[in-house]
């Protein structure tokens, strides 16, 4: 009996199923799209984490910058507190996108209900919308509305008498770089900062210069 020749078509079509060709670029076509999220995903987390750490800088540098300040501390001084952050943030576009909320806590010298801490005075630099957390200039000046100072709850920061504290927040709007529409309206960093400020009798702000003042 004789046997059947398989058509041209039949043919094609085993050898299709048997051959291994293309099989490298067909994982590949499946692969890629994961390993673009993967990298572009890997690279926008470490601009966050940099954002990070650039805004704790600045929260740190400028705390700690005003309390360093000797004598007395003048509107020149906040000028240069500033500057410094700018310097740090600019990586970051810190002046158009973040806000630092600078201020001087003090015990207010009353006494019985009325004792406790004050912000003798307050300055902002960043042109984001960002107010103070704990309150403004002149906040517990005549009453004990800040009896317990600045800051969280289970955080307060108190000024011994005598001395004061350079307490800073700082806020930060981050956008994505690379796929800034996954947050439409960014994400909100935000640290505090505070030092006691060192071997500075007057606490109280100068402007000997008749500089502009950078009030928020």
């Amino acid at each position: 009996m004789s046997r059947k020749t398989p058509s041209a078509a039949r043919r094609f079509i085993r050898a299709l199923i048997r051959s291994r060709r293309g099989i490298a670029l067909t994982e590949f076509a499946f692969a890629l799209p994961i390993f673009v999220t993967l990298l572009f995903g890997g690279l926008e987390v470490i601009n966050l984490v940099m954002a990070h750490m650039r805004i704790s800088q600045i929260a740190i540098s400028v705390a700690d910058n005003a309390g360093r300040v000797r004598q007395g501390i003048d509107e020149a001084d906040i000028y240069e507190v500033f500057a410094g952050a700018d310097q740090v943030g600019r990586g970051v576009d810190f002046a158009t996108n973040g806000r630092v909320i600078l201020s001087s806590l003090e015990p207010n010298g009353r006494t019985g209900g009325q004792a406790g801490q004050m912000i003798n005075w307050q300055r902002c630099y960043g042109a984001l919308a960002a107010t103070p957390r704990y309150g403004t200039q002149d906040a517990g000046r005549t009453d004990g509305s800040l009896r317990d100072g600045l800051g969280s709850t289970a955080s307060k920061i108190k000024a011994a008498d005598g001395t004061a504290v350079m307490f800073a927040e700082v806020s930060y709007r981050y956008t994505p770089r690379i796929l800034p529409s996954i947050v439409a309206n960014g994400l909100e960093l935000r640290y505090e900062s505070a030092f006691n400020v060192r071997e500075r009798t007057n606490q109280n702000l100068t402007n000997t210069q008749n500089l502009a003042t950078n009030s928020c």
